[in-house]
């Protein structure tokens, strides 16, 4: 599935429209339609925590996000070897409206609770 980037990627402002491709039910690659050599494995974090913010009301109009809207919250993910190595970024999640195709990246304040690079491990076999 196709979006149009809304609101600009951060260090990624040239990418214009993304593909979502299905890698499994917790990962999914994001790849630039622009450049195939920009992609992102994204992840669920819904799967990893409880995972709470609220999207800025600028983000919301740009994105016609209103309560209806269908949207998919996903975050990158640095792949390690081994796995449990890899870190996600919760600070920067991406979002994917759905509904009419558009994804934006917000950044999410100092006072959150949420890191740039958690270690995936901290969130297994819990």
């Amino acid at each position: 599935m196709k979006f149009d980037i809304s609101v600009p990627l951060l260090g990624f402002e040239d990418t214009k429209q993304v593909e979502l491709q299905k890698i499994d039910d917790v990962f999914m690659k994001m790849v630039s339609c622009e450049d195939e050599h920009i992609s992102f494995t994204l992840i669920d974090p819904f799967v990893l925590r409880e995972y709470d913010f609220e999207v800025p009301n600028n983000v919301k109009d740009i994105m016609e996000i209103d309560e209806k809207s269908n949207l998919l919250i996903l975050n990158i993910v640095l792949i390690q070897t081994p796995i449990e190595s890899s870190v996600v970024n919760f600070i920067g999640p991406l979002i994917f409206n759905t509904d009419n195709n558009r994804a934006a990246q917000i950044i999410l304040g100092e006072s959150t609770k949420y890191g740039v690079a958690e270690k995936i491990s901290t969130f297994l076999n819990k």
